[in-house]
């Protein structure tokens, strides 16, 4: 049986007056989450609290200890969260295409289950190694799996910010649902693409494996975006896999 340390930290940034990024850390609850609002004005900050609200609000009073439960427990939270984003969107017209990104990692007593929408990112960092779990869904992901576009040049790109997928955009909702085995050391990344646009993965890889604290790699991380030139709101959520004692 495993547990869960967790930290998150979230910033503005250096050029944007408000936060549309929002989070969950609760690891009490085995269960990660964040979201990246998109829709201009307020909305996308609307949009992110919706998605975090409606994960908080579903919580099982214990977190899940098998794969089923866990993955009902990660569809549904999306479904929910997509239905009142609509909803809220059809009754207050200035909310009009409003969504968010999204992403949610849940523990079982063994296994992980991801949920993720749009371009936001979560990562696994296990033996010294990083790896991306999920896979962005936006205009130049779509061109790089082509052979269109390098990864290098998908980075730099001028649509590299059109996401083809996100909460609430659309009644209905299509979520990549990842599953894996969970171990005692395994340090998972959520991340918004305000940390993914100013730091290489090599850096996050570097960041994770140096020996400090869960509070003070977020820190880094947060840092580290902020003084490669900060675009964007920038937010990470951190979390350790552990044997339960």
């Amino acid at each position: 049986m495993i547990r869960i340390e967790a930290s998150a930290r979230t910033e503005v940034g250096l050029l944007r007056s408000g936060n549309e990024d929002a989070f969950v850390s609760a690891a009490g609850h085995r269960t990660l989450a964040l979201a990246d609002g998109m829709g201009g004005a307020a909305s996308g900050e609307v949009a992110s609290g919706i998605f975090v609200d409606t994960v908080r609000k579903r919580l099982p009073v214990g977190p899940p200890t098998v794969l089923e439960e866990a993955e009902e427990f990660v569809r549904k939270t999306f479904l929910l969260a997509n239905r009142r984003i609509r909803g809220l969107a059809a009754r207050e017209p200035e909310h009009e295409g409003m969504g968010c990104t999204g992403e949610m990692v849940v523990f079982t007593d063994e296994e992980y289950v991801v949920g993720h929408v749009g371009d936001s990112r979560i990562y696994l960092f296990r033996g010294d190694r990083l790896r991306q779990v999920t896979k962005d869904h936006s205009f130049v992901q779509e061109q790089v799996d082509r052979g269109v576009l390098t990864p290098g040049q998908a980075r730099v790109h001028a649509f590299r910010h059109m996401i083809l997928r996100a909460v609430g955009i659309q009644d209905a909702l299509a979520v990549d649902l990842l599953f894996g085995k969970a171990y005692p050391g395994d340090l998972f990344l959520l991340c918004s693409d305000g940390l993914t646009d100013m730091v290489d993965d090599s850096h996050i890889g570097e960041t994770l494996a140096a020996d400090r604290t869960l509070e003070e790699k977020a820190d880094r991380l947060v840092r580290s975006a902020c003084d490669a030139g900060g675009n964007d709101n920038v937010t990470v959520v951190l979390g350790l896999v552990l044997r339960a004692e």
